[in-house]
């Protein structure tokens, strides 16, 4: 490891570092789900959304400014920064809705099958390579998926698919932030869309409101649920501030399987706040989803160093690399 890390130019102390911030990302992103079930009681779902994006963009925007890394976006970018956003709305929409209903960690632990989807929906759309042993490590890893849906299907009906239609929705998310990231920091491309989601779902909330429409009204609740409302925002802005940084720091294939901390921390904090675990078969499938994750990011990581040490170390004459 430490002669890859000198090859690449890869700093140890950089590497360690970006490991230390995934595994506090692990510690945020949970949070972020918390506060947003504990705020599902008290206001819809359409304005803990907006809350998010309101307060996300409000911290991250001067951010940006006074370390130089915003820009004037041109007019392709102005668009995808708003179907990017679009995409994040749902996403998250979907995501909270489910929280609402469902236990912590079974919702996120579906919503990690993203991965899988966004493997499946690069090959199918941007001709991306995929060899069998991924294509087989993702059906199976959807196959967890299933395990965990089954028990909360018969609980809650097609509700228990919301965090799926979260993880495919994310999936094309992340297929636009692929193309956008190369051109701009990671933080200003957080700080846009955090923008751009507002300026899409506040008029929304204002027209619904207006209306009349129960999903859309704003509620004014006791104070101690802005408090909670805050927490969701700001977790969100330090978590994704974590994984930005984690990812400059350290490869995606040393930090990437970090990311399934964060169902063991959701488990614990469900159980903690909630009082609430997954039954044998979610526990199974969340199991399967994890190793099946791990494993595509072990084999991207051996192809990788393959590459690192050049193919004619494995293309050498029997016997003559020992």
């Amino acid at each position: 490891m430490a002669i890859a890390a000198k090859d690449t130019g890869l700093r140890p102390d950089r590497v360690t570092l970006g490991i230390a911030l995934m595994v506090g990302f692990t510690i945020c992103a949970p949070m972020i789900d918390t506060f947003a079930k504990l705020s599902s009681a008290y206001v819809v779902v359409a304005q803990i959304v907006a809350a998010r994006f309101v307060i996300q963009a409000t911290l991250l925007m001067p951010m940006s400014g006074v370390f130089g890394w915003a820009h004037r976006p041109a007019g392709r970018e102005v668009a995808l920064q708003f179907a990017r956003a679009a995409l994040i709305l749902i996403a998250t929409g979907f995501f909270v809705a489910a929280l609402a209903v469902m236990p912590l960690a079974d919702a996120v632990a579906i919503f990690f099958v993203e991965p899988f989807i966004l493997i499946l929906l690069g090959a199918a759309f941007l001709r991306e390579p995929v060899g069998w042993q991924r294509l087989v490590l993702c059906l199976i890893g959807l196959g967890g998926a299933l395990l965990v849906i089954q028990p909360n299907f018969a609980a809650l009906g097609p509700a228990a698919f919301l965090p799926l239609g979260t993880a495919v929705t994310f999936a094309c998310y992340m297929l636009l932030t692929r193309a956008m990231a190369r051109r701009m920091h990671p933080v200003t491309l957080q700080a846009y869309t955090a923008v751009a989601a507002s300026l899409l779902i506040l008029p929304l909330l204002a027209a619904g409101h207006g209306i009349g429409v129960e999903a859309l009204t704003v509620r004014w609740p006791d104070p101690v649920v802005y408090w909670l409302l805050l927490g969701v925002g700001v977790a969100s802005t330090v978590a994704h501030i974590f994984v930005s940084f984690a990812l400059s720091m350290a490869p995606a294939g040393i930090i990437a399987p970090i990311q399934y901390l964060e169902i063991v921390a959701a488990a614990v904090l469900g159980y903690w706040i909630f009082d609430d675990l997954p039954d044998p078969w979610a526990m199974t499938g969340i199991v399967i989803i994890m190793a099946s994750g791990i494993g595509i990011y072990a084999r991207e990581r051996a192809i990788e160093r393959r590459l690192l040490l050049g193919e004619s170390a494995y293309q050498s004459p029997r016997g003559s690399t020992g």
